[in-house]
């Protein structure tokens, strides 16, 4: 008598080898047997005409604040992920002194805009240390299993205080201070250490986060203690500039400990073709002995932009701030009266950031974001909001506008910053097919004003194996591979990401012909009524954590199966073959 059996899906093991149909046997929440099974269970699942795919494992979050109030981590748990990595891109919430709560805080909300607000009255802080973090986030129940790194920012700012905030030269004892944090850390469970050295990332002061600049020697002396706890991944958001002098010190750091270092790699709109300088360097690190991996997208990093986000293409016209405060009921009253709209659309902006120009004027680079079925994230550039206004006649401002206005002013417009120069995705399938790249970069929990990443792993089948129309798409074996066993290996999650006997039972049972990426949507449910955007997913007919059937139908069971993740985990020898 089994625990659970699922019948008769189209199973993609997570290995990349052909999908078969295959019966699943789960006990006590490992894989007990695949193929077919001829016992019996305490539950069936007919999964016949159903994909049977291992969970989604995201290695790019920032829920390291919502994880300590929020069971489900949604949008990811609607998605089909049943394991999370967090504390991403050198931000964080230990270690944290008393005193250092609300900086903690703004340095979160400025980089991935998180409302402070939800921030500070959600967490309780019941930790100083990153151990004491660890053992808070272990006693707590959740859906789905969540792991963890140790920041930069929350290390520097920990031994060095205002020195470390202000990006200041780390002396050789606070080098030492630091690297011996991280190797608590590490001891403690976490799967690596991670910075920020992009300008893109700055505190809600428009300071660099803390870290920017550190030295060779700094990323040297923390990346060494990584080596001697034994185990860890160096992760990081960078410019790569000068490109050289960064893959030299992670070359060396690879080299030297034999672990991990991953970055952030987006097509940029400045250096279009920089991506492939990139992937040569990095192709020659590893030829060199280094383990360097690009973590990419599979998307564009995109803007949805509405009345309630963040920023839209109206944010800086005097006409509009003063009506900005309202209260959204009454703001939209205001936005319908023809004159108003007359005097916004009439305005010019004032300067706003070094994104201003693209965020108020881009009208080549805005698309309308609807639901017809499918959301259109690679649209063609003769739909952009400029040719529609050139096809009319119309003034571009218009145009934005009304589209804003639709829905009962709940309308969105779409604009691909990164990743999307030349109007295809045709890059990013160069990308996902290089073998030193790795799928990622969905910032789940983060940018909730603005955008909504953590559907890519259901964008992954929706568009790359089903819809695609302008290129290439991608086989249904090796989607599933690439953000189940390629991602958990990367952070040596060794138990999962393939079904086999002897593997963790996470799981997923998906209705491809039905999967759907709903559209966005504005909602106020964080604590202190924070806002985020949120995505729904329709199709997945069962996510399944540790044996444990956590949703049905897009419908959560009650069941809390997930746990911290401490540490590297098990390899199961009789796996290693299909890998």
């Amino acid at each position: 008598m089994h625990d659970l059996i699922i019948r008769g899906g189209l199973l993609a093991d997570g290995t990349g080898a052909p999908a078969r149909i295959a019966d699943v046997a789960i006990d006590n929440g490992i894989v007990t047997e695949v193929g077919t099974v001829t016992g019996t269970a305490r539950r069936e699942i007919d999964a016949t005409g159903l994909v049977v795919t291992p969970g989604w494992v995201d290695i790019h979050t920032h829920y390291d604040g919502q994880v300590t109030w929020d069971p489900l981590l949604s949008p990811s748990c609607w998605h089909g992920v049943t394991t999370v990595v967090m504390g991403n891109c050198g931000v964080g919430f230990a270690p944290a002194r008393p005193d250092k709560h609300d900086w903690l805080i703004s340095l979160m909300e400025g980089v991935e805009d998180i409302p402070g607000a939800a921030l500070a009255e959600g967490i309780e802080w019941n930790w100083e240390t990153f151990p004491e973090y660890m053992d808070s986030l272990d006693k707590q129940k959740r859906v789905l299993d969540v792991a963890t790194q140790v920041p930069h920012g929350s290390v520097r700012a920990y031994v060095m205080g205002e020195r470390g905030a202000r990006n200041e030269a780390a002396t050789d004892e606070d080098i030492a201070a630091m690297a011996k944090i991280v190797e608590e850390g590490i001891a403690a469970g976490a799967l690596g250490f991670s910075t920020s050295r992009t300008m893109l990332h700055l505190s809600k002061d428009g300071e660099p986060v803390p870290g920017t600049f550190a030295n060779k020697a700094e990323l040297m002396g923390i990346g060494r203690a990584l080596g001697k706890a034994g185990h860890g991944v160096f992760e990081m958001a960078s410019d790569m500039t000068p490109a050289e002098e960064e893959f030299n010190w992670m070359k060396e750091l690879s080299a030297e400990t034999g672990l991990p270092v991953t970055y952030a790699l987006l097509q940029s709109p400045v250096e279009p073709d920089k991506w492939r300088d990139m992937l040569r360097l990095t192709d020659e690190a590893r030829k060199q002995g280094a383990n360097v991996t690009a973590q990419i997208a599979c998307r564009p990093t995109g803007m949805v932009l509405g009345w309630q986000s963040t920023v839209h293409p109206f944010i800086a016209h005097p006409a509009y701030y003063e009506i900005a405060a309202l209260p959204f009921a009454e703001r939209l009253e205001k936005l319908k009266d023809p004159e108003i709209r007359a005097r916004i659309i009439a305005d010019q902006p004032r300067e706003f950031g070094p994104l201003g120009s693209i965020l108020t004027k881009g009208f080549d680079r805005m698309f309308r974001l609807e639901n017809t079925g499918t959301l259109e994230y690679e649209p063609r550039a003769e739909d952009s909001v400029a040719a529609l206004a050139e096809r009319t006649g119309r003034n571009p401002a218009e145009i934005v506008y009304d589209m804003l206005m639709e829905k009962d002013g709940r309308g969105y417009v779409y604009l691909p910053l990164l990743n999307y120069t030349l109007f295809n995705f045709d890059h990013i399938h160069e990308m996902m097919r290089h073998p030193a790249t790795v799928l990622s970069l969905s910032d789940g929990g983060a940018h909730c004003g603005v955008i909504c990443d953590a559907s890519f792993p259901t964008y992954m089948l929706t568009h790359w194996v089903r819809d695609r129309s302008r290129g290439e798409r991608l086989p249904l074996e090796e989607v599933v591979r690439m953000q189940t066993h390629d991602t958990a290996r990367l952070y040596g999650l060794n138990d999962r990401g393939v079904v086999a006997p002897g593997m963790k039972a996470d799981l997923n049972i998906i209705d491809l012909e039905k999967l759907r990426i709903l559209a966005p949507e504005m909602v106020f449910d964080l604590p202190a009524d924070g806002r985020r955007m949120i995505q729904r997913a329709d199709g997945y007919r069962a996510t399944i954590v540790n044996g444990a059937v956590t949703f049905e139908n897009g419908e959560a069971t009650g069941e809390m199966p997930g746990r911290l993740i401490r540490g590297p985990q098990r390899q199961v020898p009789s796996v290693q073959a299909a890998d």
